[in-house]
């Protein structure tokens, strides 16, 4: 599988980083919603692995889908605590996200679709004897 273009990760981790920091305090969003606001739909585990790599931001508030805290053990514990001391309200491991979900406004253009184009009808071409 080929790698991607240095250039084409750099813009898809500075859009993903500019989407995280627009999640205020005590909201959360989720990995997917981060990548599509990045224009980048279906990039959850990149958005994941730039958090990974990344210093300052705020981290904890970003859930797997459906709200679930997806980190395990103390980083888990740690997610939880800075989320609850935000105010973020939970059901078992879920953040309730009618309360707290934050809707990521789109910080770049959205890929084109890699979708079938829709043909155009051609006119009838005459056949030869």
């Amino acid at each position: 599988m080929p790698t991607e273009p240095a250039a084409h990760k750099t813009v898809m981790r500075k859009r993903i980083l500019a989407a995280i920091r627009t999640i205020p305090y005590g909201k959360v969003s989720t990995y997917g919603a981060i990548g599509r606001a990045a224009g980048f739909p279906g990039a959850a585990r990149q958005v994941a692995w730039t958090l990974h790599r990344s210093f300052g931001l705020p981290w904890h508030r970003v859930v797997g889908a459906g709200g679930e805290i997806k980190l395990r053990g103390d980083s888990a514990i740690e997610q939880r605590l800075r989320l609850e001391a935000e105010g973020v309200t939970f059901s078992g491991r879920r953040v309730d996200m009618r309360r707290h979900e934050f809707k990521v406004p789109r910080t770049g253009a959205t890929r084109k679709s890699k979708g079938r184009r829709k043909r155009t009808k051609r006119p009838p071409t005459s056949v030869r004897d």
